[in-house]
Order: C-alpha cells, then structure tokens, then sequence
C-alpha cells in the first residue's frame, strides 16, 4: 500500500471528527447565549454575546481541526 492511500481518512473518521468539531464550536456559543439572556434578560446582548463567543470558538476550531484531522 503506498503512502498516499494509507495517509487518507475514512468517511467514519471524517465525519466523526467533522461532528467533534462542530460540538466544540457551537456549544460555548449556545450556552454563553442562553446564561446571558437569563442573567441579563436582553435578547439582543444575548445574540451579540453568542456571536461574539461563536467567532472565537471558531478561531480554536482552526487550530484543533489541525491536530484532530491529521492522520497518524
């Protein structure tokens, strides 16, 4: 087998890992939505506070989808 076809992902592994991702940047910015519409109930600071958590979570998912997506 040669190295190009061993260094490829599965379909499972990419969706899988896809799935990882997608978790990782949606969940902060639905919680820091939902504690911040609670605590301070404004609807609008709390869609601007899960923007601007959901812009920063997909910053790191840049730098984590590196790490997590490379085959070894």
């Amino acid at each position: 087998m040669s190295d190009a076809t061993k260094s490829k992902l599965s379909i499972f592994e990419i969706v899988l890992k896809g799935t990882i991702i997608a978790l990782i940047i949606t969940i902060p910015s639905i919680m820091a939505f939902l504690l911040s519409w609670f605590i301070l109930d404004d609807f609008m600071i709390a869609i601007i506070l899960g923007g601007i958590v959901h812009f920063i979570a997909m910053g790191f998912s840049l730098k984590i989808s590196k790490k997590i997506l490379l085959k070894k």
